[in-house]
């Protein structure tokens, strides 16, 4: 499905429309909306800093797998910049699961799904790995004070020590429980993002 809003063009997977018709049918539509709603909140960090430091993106693309945006200006832009527009994906989960999670205290209980959305993805894509937005922050960091091959030497070991690490522990509770693919799932969705993405640093 093709759309245009504000002269961006967003396309959204014809894949992603199966999968919540999916969840419908299994019973688990609440919980891919808390999922999918803390990722629009998440990407709506990066596209709201864009925004402000005068940038829009060419188009975006929704997969059950990413949100991707096409920004052909990131190459144009200061370090800083990117940085920036990075580092704020994180933050608005982390903004959005404050008053989400103060209102769960207060007694609203069926807000904590959602709260617990937005600290996963916050906390999840801070990892440091190349194709998550940790793995670039770690990039632009290490560049300022080593050559861009030294960064990526380091992102990429990073990344290698992330996963596996993860995917260790992902079949001990594939094992020692009623066979939880959760963990397993993540692991297969990094090294997917890792295989797929097309440039690999700023």
């Amino acid at each position: 499905m093709k759309l245009k809003i504000g002269g961006v063009r967003i396309e959204i997977s014809f894949l992603l429309l199966c999968l919540a018709a999916v969840s419908v049918i299994f019973r688990v539509f609440p919980g891919f909306c808390c999922c999918a709603l803390a990722v629009v909140v998440h990407e709506s960090g990066h596209l709201l800093t864009m925004r402000l430091l005068g940038y829009m993106p060419e188009s975006i693309r929704i997969s059950p797998f990413e949100i991707m945006i096409s920004d052909p200006s990131r190459q144009e832009r200061t370090a800083k910049e990117n940085f920036l527009i990075i580092f704020f994906g994180p933050i608005a989960n982390f903004i959005c699961f404050l008053p989400c999670f103060l209102l769960y205290l207060g007694g609203t209980e069926k807000i904590l799904p959602f709260a617990a959305a937005n600290l996963s993805v916050g906390l999840f894509n801070l990892l440091p790995v190349l194709s998550l937005d940790g793995g670039q922050l770690l990039y632009l960091l290490l560049s300022r004070r080593r050559t861009p091959e030294q960064a990526e030497r380091v992102v990429c070991r990073l990344t290698f020590c992330s996963i596996f690490p993860l995917a260790a522990l992902g079949f001990y509770t594939l094992f020692r429980s009623h066979y939880n693919f959760s963990l397993l799932f993540v692991c297969a969705y990094l090294v997917f993002s890792l295989l797929t993405r097309q440039e690999k640093f700023f």
